[in-house]
């Protein structure tokens, strides 16, 4: 449990009601939105698309992951 809470900081923050959790989820999803139009213009440059490309596929499942954990922690199945 200590290992999820220093990968993914973001998803442990104190949610007290579904307010909370609803703007916790909501703040991922637009870094996430925000750094996929980062690696979507730099992915235009030919040599380095590849790289960005898997970069970009990292990033999202680790945004799936936070709010993943983060649904968990809410309904107290992560301990």
């Amino acid at each position: 449990m200590d290992m999820l809470k220093k990968f993914f900081p973001i998803a442990f923050l104190p949610k007290a009601d579904v307010a909370s959790l609803v703007i916790n989820v909501l703040i991922q999803l637009v870094v996430g939105v925000v750094i996929g139009w980062i690696i979507g213009i730099v992915a235009l440059i030919p040599i380095v698309n590849i790289l960005v490309g898997l970069v970009g596929g990292l990033v999202d499942l680790y945004i799936l992951a936070s709010i993943i954990i983060a649904f968990l922690d809410y309904f107290k199945i992560l301990k």
